[in-house]
This record gives structure tokens, sequence and C-alpha cells, in this order.
């Protein structure tokens, strides 16, 4: 739990710094724009008093205009109109058009112009007044999106890494619980041989048949669990199989090495017949997991129900318990490798659950329901029918 509790806590800070470099790009950016903007107001203010000092000098005729254009001139990147008092363009300067759509468009940008802000007053005399428009250029307006567009790179940078990352921790998984699981199958596959040539040879002794009925249960249990761990990494062979009948005798064969606090209560019965494609000896482990868990969360004292009902063409296991529950932070957590609770065990019990269900039986399992202190319900939701 602390491990997972670590990576989590290094995630947050990896997406904070990220986010930090996003703001203060986008600040810095916004800063820049701001000063620009600002810039480009001082600009076209002094090319306004310009013209009405050139106008203002007694400059009359044909020259009237050829000196505020030649002012004009030298902005090359800022749009500007110039109206006179009645609304008539006079100068216009960095507006794109044909000359077929010059009125159009120099109208459209005027109105653009109007609702950016105020013109900047050209008083030629007490009586005659000329309106400078602009609005920004191109490049500070590119300039302002840039902070939007780096933030958009930088996120999906991250998103692609975390995929990628996530694909290749997930592959290295898969690679480490088949290799694992080949070997525990065959580790345990000598002292099962061995196990039952002793059963044969305690049968030619006066021991108890009850007693070496035991030993058997337990072998054959042993046997089991090495065809679960033998499967793992191989596609298991789904067959049409009475889900009830699994459930049924999994739990028969965990309250008998369970503790007498512990009560199991169902409605499934030996006449309950439902039907699923699935494997018996890892779905079988998958209940015994659920269970077991449920055991740890009561301390051994409580109950577990097993309700299991048809949903059109799904079925639903719900497995409910009285223990501890589950913080809702946990709810996805609980069934990564590793992740445990308890100072004893590896932690994989629900994440091979997990496996086995969505993996094995394109079925899904998670929790519906936890309250801390009154208990936890897992679900699972099955096909009824093979999809290839």
């Amino acid at each position: 739990m602390e491990l997972y509790n670590k990576k989590r806590r290094w995630k947050i800070l990896l997406l904070f710094i990220a986010l930090s470099i996003g703001v203060v790009s986008l600040m810095y950016t916004n800063n820049l724009t701001q000063k620009m903007a600002h810039e480009e107001r001082k600009n076209v203010e002094l090319w306004g008093e310009a013209i009405k000092q050139l106008i203002s000098a007694n400059t009359s005729g044909a020259n009237a205009l050829i000196m505020p254009n030649t002012i004009n001139e030298q902005n090359t990147t800022i749009p500007v109109i110039v109206v006179d008092a009645e609304g008539n363009i006079m100068i216009d300067k960095n507006i794109s058009y044909t000359p077929i759509r010059k009125a159009q468009v120099l109208e459209k940008e005027l109105a653009k112009m109007k609702k950016n802000g105020e013109p900047i007053t050209i008083a030629l005399d007490e009586d005659d007044f000329q309106y400078l428009y602009y609005r920004e250029s191109n490049l500070l307006r590119s300039l302002r999106f840039f902070p939007i567009v780096q933030l958009t790179v930088v996120m999906i940078f991250i998103f692609i890494a975390y995929l990628a990352f996530s694909s290749s921790r997930k592959a290295e998984q898969n690679q480490v619980w088949v290799g694992m699981s080949k070997e525990t199958a065959h580790q345990l596959g000598t002292p099962i041989s061995s196990l039952m040539a002793w059963i044969e040879l305690l049968k030619l002794k006066d021991v108890d048949a009850n007693l070496i009925s035991e030993f058997e249960k337990d072998t054959q249990r042993l046997e089991k669990i090495t065809e679960r761990f033998s499967k793992i990494g191989s596609a298991p062979e789904l067959l049409v199989s009475n889900v009830a009948e699994t459930i049924l005798s999994t739990i028969n064969y965990l309250k008998t090495r369970s503790s007498k606090r512990v009560e199991f209560i169902t409605s499934i019965d030996e006449q309950t017949l439902i039907l699923a494609p699935i494997n018996t000896a890892l779905f079988s482990w998958v209940i015994e997991n659920l269970c077991k868990n449920a055991i740890d969360a009561m301390d051994n004292a409580g109950k577990i129900t097993i309700e299991l009902t048809e949903k059109g063409e799904t079925l639903q296991l719900d497995l409910t318990d009285t223990g501890k529950g589950i913080p809702k932070s946990q709810f996805k957590t609980i069934f990564r490798p590793g992740f445990s609770t308890k100072k004893r065990g590896w932690g994989l019990g629900l994440s091979l659950a997990k496996r086995i269900v969505e993996n094995y039986h394109n079925g899904k399992i998670f929790i519906k329901q936890s309250e801390l202190k009154k208990g936890t319900t897992f679900r699972i939701i099955l096909r009824k029918t093979i999809h290839t």
C-alpha cells in the first residue's frame, strides 16, 4: 500500500510540475502580449499625432494626404483605418482585400475595430476631427494563442508518454505473471506427486479412513491450484457450465476450512441452474479469492452473502461481506498487483481475480458499494454467450 501511495504522490507531483510549467508560460506570454499591445497602442497614437501635426502645419492640397500616407507606410504590421467626422474611410493599412471586395472588407474590419476599443481622435482644428481605428497585429494575436497551443502540446505529449509507459508496464507485468505462474506450477508438481504416494502408502496402513479422505481432498486441491497457475498466460478454454454449481462447490470447500464464526449466506442450491461460458478452475479461484479477502476484512467473524442473478444476456454475482469497508479512494487501486492493507501476503488475490474475469472471461469486476465499518459488495458481470 505504501508503494502505491508513493507512486501516486510521484504522479501528482509530475502532473503539478507540468501544469506549473504551462501556467508560468501562460503568465509570461500574457505579460509579454500586454506589453506588445501597449507598445502598439503607443505607436498608433504617435502616428495619429504625426498626422495631426503635419496637417496642422498648413499642409494643403494633395500633400494633405501624401504626408499622412508617408507616415502610415512605416507601419507594416498593425491594421489601421482612418475615418473622417462623417465616418468615411480615408486611409487603410495592412488589411488584405481584392479591389472588388474592398468596400465590404473595410466595413467589416471597421466594425471589428470599433468593438475592439475607442479610436484615437485626431483634432485637426476646433470643428474638424478624424478618427484612427486599429486592431492587434497578426503577430500579437498569434502570440496570445501561443501558450494555449504550447500547453496543449505539453499535455498531449504527457498523455502519449503515459500511454506508452502504461503499455510497456502492462507488457512487463504480463511477462512476470506468466513466468511466476509457470514456475509455481512446476515447483508444486513434485511435492504433490510425493503426497499422492504417501497417501497410497497410508491406505496400506491401519490409518483412519476419514483422515486419509481429508488428505486426498487437500491434495486434490493442490492439484487444482497447480492447474490454475499453469493456465495463467494461456488462453483458457471456456465451456458452458453451471456457474451456480461452481460457486456452490467453492463455498462448500471454504466452509470446512474457515472459522465457525464466518457465516455463508446464499440462495444458491443444488437445483439452481445458471449457464455461462467459464473456465471452472479459474472462476472458482476468483470466488475463493473474494471470499478469503472478505474473511480477512471481517477478522474471521461475520457474514458473507452471495447472490447470483440473470439480467438478459448477462449474469451478475454480488458478494457482500460485513467487514471493515474500503475507502472510495481505493476502489481501483485495490485491484492492482502488490496493493495490500495486510502485513502479510503479496497483494495478488484481487489482481488475479480481475485478470481472470476481465482478460479471460471478457467480464467485469468492480466494487459496487462499500461503507467503512459496515462492509463491501463486489460485483462480477459475465456474458451468457461466447463472443469471438
